[in-house]
């Protein structure tokens, strides 16, 4: 069943716009509230946050993001909003035994198929885990699979400059850097188009958004 958009969406929505000075931009893209799956680099904890806070209101009250159970499950602050604000749909990033198994893998793209139902998009973080910002790692297979599974959603590429600045890698302090999300052509899997091809495309389409 679909919650209603809470009353501190709006509110943390602006801090988080104001927070990072995130300039938006968007490139042969449309914003809107077709069902879209968006994908971006992933270099800080803010990620999700601030893509979502990025997203018009009216695409962002449909807007899920894809997030790390354990760093959103830590505390119950971080709980609260995860399930009741940003509406997320937490995963484990560090399976282990049991958790390693195929069907397990399939389990997780199946929470997340579910979690859009007919109308409700995603926030997705290919890469797996957080990087420097100096380079993008080869996407995990979860975009692609995604992709099979809901050939009718756009995939539409977002590129984060300076989100790893503001928030660095083991810090809890934001350090006052602007920062941008550069949004880009959506884009399909093609009909017979090979995992790792696709992936590699996915890959590159993001890092031509990088601002020179």
């Amino acid at each position: 069943m679909t919650r209603g958009v809470h009353p501190l969406a709006s509110v943390l929505a602006l801090f988080a716009r104001v927070a990072s000075g995130v300039q938006v931009r968007w490139l042969d893209c449309e914003p809107g509230t077709r069902q879209r799956i968006y994908f971006a680099n992933h270099t800080s904890h803010l990620d999700a946050v601030v893509l979502w806070a990025a997203l018009p209101d009216e695409a962002r009250a449909l807007a899920r993001p894809v997030a790390a159970q354990d760093y959103w499950e830590k505390t119950r602050m971080r709980r609260f909003l995860s399930e009741r604000v940003f509406q997320a749909i937490l995963i484990n990033r560090n399976p282990q035994g049991s958790d390693r198994t195929l069907a397990a893998a399939t389990g997780v793209i199946d929470k997340m198929v579910e979690g859009m139902g007919d109308r409700h998009s995603l926030i997705v973080f290919p890469e797996g885990t957080r990087g420097s910002g100096e380079e993008l790692a080869v996407f995990k297979s979860g975009l692609y699979h995604l992709a099979l599974r809901r050939p009718d959603v756009e995939l539409v590429p977002a590129y984060m400059e300076n989100l790893n600045r503001i928030l660095p890698k083991g810090e809890v302090l934001m350090v006052p850097v602007l920062s941008s999300v550069t949004f880009g052509p959506p884009l399909r899997l093609e009909p017979g188009e090979h995992k790792r091809a696709f992936l590699e495309r996915a890959r590159e389409a993001v890092r031509r958004l990088r601002p020179q």
